[in-house]
């Protein structure tokens, strides 16, 4: 009989991996019927009936234009292509070109939890070749490089477990990472622990516009991180218990890395933080000033959200590194609410003001880019 901390991991992959029957049979989640039978793309096509000549099916079982979400990629070298993804759980791992600009895929059943792409390489697992190990860029999942890429109804999930790899120092295992401008996701899952969902931009001097609208993330360690400016509305992120650990805190949810000449960092309006660990067990955030930028300052500002009681209230902010201490970073919050949310200490809670807040939204971090008029 498995341990009760190994059954939860085995539930968590279940979870991570598991087609909609077979979540719903795990008694995990309930799930509606999905695309499938004659109709595996629901209403977006199929190879006899395509929707555009720049549109690409794609079906583990055949029915359509690939198998496999990468060999799809492969193929796309220009602009403006399709892909409309079957039910299905795609264990590969997925590199998008940067030319492949303003590429969109879509889960046909519209449902997230029905399309899963997946894997479970960490930074500190052996490349097959020898040449060393892939480090946490390389431990992604999905690697999203072009401009103007768009997701909807798809779950971007690593499963690699810890305990799978106690002799592992290298824990950090992305789910995705997204480094062009202009980047949205739409009712999309992000499924990990440590380093779920990787925010990022191509170069210290470009400020990578991102938009995660009613997406669902969770993870434990860092699991929202990077340099990217990205805005988050209406998401719910939800920290993971931790029985490997015998005491607080079990990880932080934000590490952003903003660079010092970018003026915003990420933003996260009208979402939620909820959490299966005890009440206080998790930090907001903490600054990541990494050694390839040190002139790094980290910005966060989470607003008109619902805090629940896994976040630590008292001391929701944590350092990375004590050199660069998170009070010298830019980390605000406004009219949050929430057992999590209540001011104690307000030293360590900095708040905007009514002004500063009107700088706070989505149009002034995304400019004249408006993702959410695009429907979703």
């Amino acid at each position: 009989m498995p341990s009760p901390h190994r059954q939860l991991l085995l539930s968590r992959r279940g979870f991570l991996t598991a087609s909609a029957g077979a979540v719903a049979a795990l008694g995990l989640a309930s799930a509606p019927a999905v695309a499938g039978g004659r109709r595996p793309f629901g209403r977006f096509g199929s190879p006899a009936a395509r929707l555009t000549p720049t549109t690409l099916y794609v079906d583990a079982q055949g029915r359509g234009d690939f198998t496999t979400v990468q060999a799809a990629v492969t193929t796309v070298t220009t602009a403006g292509y399709t892909l409309v993804l079957a039910p299905g759980v795609y264990r590969e791992t997925v590199a998008v070109a940067a030319t492949a600009t303003e590429l969109t895929w879509i889960g046909a059943s519209e449902d997230p939890r029905d399309v899963v792409i997946v894997y479970d390489n960490a930074a500190g697992t052996p490349k097959p070749d020898g040449s060393g190990t892939y480090g946490t860029t390389g431990s992604a999942t999905t690697l999203v490089r072009p401009d103007g890429f768009t997701a909807r109804w798809i779950t971007f999930a690593n499963d690699w477990l810890r305990a799978d790899h106690p002799g592992v120092s290298g824990t950090q295992a992305v789910a995705i990472k997204v480094l062009g401008d202009r980047s949205a996701f739409h009712h999309c899952r992000f499924l990990g622990h440590q380093d779920t969902l990787y925010a990022d931009s191509t170069a210290l001097a470009v400020f990578a516009r991102q938009y995660f609208s009613h997406c669902y993330v969770e993870g434990d360690v860092d699991f929202v991180f990077g340099r990217g400016t990205a805005v988050f509305e209406q998401c719910h992120f939800r920290t993971l218990t931790r029985t490997d650990l015998a005491s607080a805190p079990y990880g932080f949810v934000f590490a952003p890395s903003t660079a010092g000449a970018n003026p915003l960092g990420y933003l996260v309006t009208r979402s939620r933080i909820s959490s299966e660990a005890p009440d206080a067990y998790y930090k907001l955030a903490r600054p990541w000033v990494p050694s390839s930028d040190p002139t790094a300052r980290p910005g966060l500002t989470v607003r008109d959200s619902r805090l629940d009681a896994g976040i630590d209230a008292v001391a929701p902010y944590a350092n990375m590194s004590d050199s660069f201490p998170w009070q010298n970073q830019r980390f605000a919050e406004y009219r949050n609410t929430g057992p999590g949310a209540v001011i104690t200490v307000p030293e360590n809670r900095p708040q905007l003001t009514d002004g500063q807040a009107e700088s706070a939204t989505r149009a002034a971090y995304l400019g004249d880019w408006q993702p959410w008029k695009r429907g979703c």
